[in-house]
């Protein structure tokens, strides 16, 4: 239960990290399916490291877990772009409405697929 909690808090630092960076390249002008890719990189580099480190407590080789988990964290990417199209440019949903419906979508998709695929050593209590 633990591991929920810390992978909670994490989320909710690199959601953090995530819309800051959204929500100032959309105000700058940049579009949102642009603002989003690039928020979605800074965020997933922050919470790879949140999650080896504080959540998962891996002890595995950095690089391939690092390459793992942006490359499967690419599949959620991807169905976050299409997402966000279809519920900001057909839907016409506000944006920030999308970017958190979205959000709660991937965040659930990003813990199995970290639970399941990168970080398969265990779970282990603080």
């Amino acid at each position: 239960m633990k591991h929920l909690i810390t992978y909670a808090i994490g989320g909710v630092l690199t959601t953090a990290v995530n819309y800051v960076i959204y929500f100032s390249l959309c105000t700058a002008g940049m579009g949102y399916l642009t603002a989003n890719t690039a928020a979605w990189a800074a965020a997933v580099i922050f919470s790879y490291f949140i999650n080896r480190r504080f959540v998962f407590h891996s002890d595995g080789k950095r690089l391939s877990e690092l390459l793992s988990f942006c490359s499967l964290r690419l599949l959620t990417l991807l169905a976050e772009d299409i997402l966000l199209f279809l519920s900001i440019s057909v839907l016409l949903l506000p944006s920030g409405i999308s970017k958190l419906i979205v959000s709660i979508v991937t965040v659930l998709a990003n813990y199995l697929i970290c639970r399941k695929k990168i970080f398969v050593k265990g779970v282990h209590t603080l």
